[in-house]
């Protein structure tokens, strides 16, 4: 399958650990769970700005949905993974259309879904290391917010020691600093 170089276009709401309502302050306990080719029926396509049925067929990523434990059937947002040798490349992420901008209805959902991708690289032995490519004008968003660094232009990734505080955030019960 030809390679789709795509940048990353999410933003960080406040740190929460988990996802919260915007409008009541409510906070909801979530899962994160595989999707397969199968589930595609499930995305709809106009609700969201990436095409994730590209995605779900791609043998060589893995793809995710965030959901909350009381409504397991809808997907606050949705990532794009791959494991590349000594790190995860995270190739999109991206929040449900109804929790975008300023009238968005749960934080956190992307920064719970950085961390689950943080843990998943702390699992696979690279040391909580994540890779992605972001819009130009979310770099300076992503190092303030996440603790990302540049490797090149645009490219950016996540280290141990952010990667550590992220996966805690979410993960109370993980303990594996790798190296901290």
């Amino acid at each position: 399958m030809a390679k789709r170089k795509r940048r990353l276009d999410f933003e960080i709401g406040k740190l929460t650990s988990s996802i919260e309502n915007t409008l009541t302050g409510e906070v909801f306990e979530t899962e994160i769970i595989r999707l397969h080719v199968s589930d595609s029926p499930l995305i709809k396509k106009r609700e969201w700005v990436f095409d994730w049925q590209i995605e779900l067929m791609d043998t060589d990523r893995e793809v995710y949905a965030i959901v909350t434990r009381e409504n397991p059937e809808i997907f606050h947002g949705l990532v794009s993974i791959a494991d590349n040798i000594d790190h995860i490349q995270m190739y999109l992420l991206e929040n449900a259309a109804f929790n975008r901008g300023n009238s968005k209805l749960y934080d956190g959902v992307a920064l719970n879904l950085v961390a689950f991708v943080c843990k998943k690289s702390f699992e696979k032995g690279f040391a909580g290391a994540i890779a992605f490519i972001a819009k130009t004008t979310l770099i300076e968003h992503y190092e303030k917010k996440l603790g990302a660094k540049r490797l090149d232009g645009n490219k950016m990734f996540i280290d141990t020691r952010e990667a550590y505080f992220l996966v805690k955030q979410y993960y109370k019960d993980f303990d594996n600093a790798d190296g901290l």
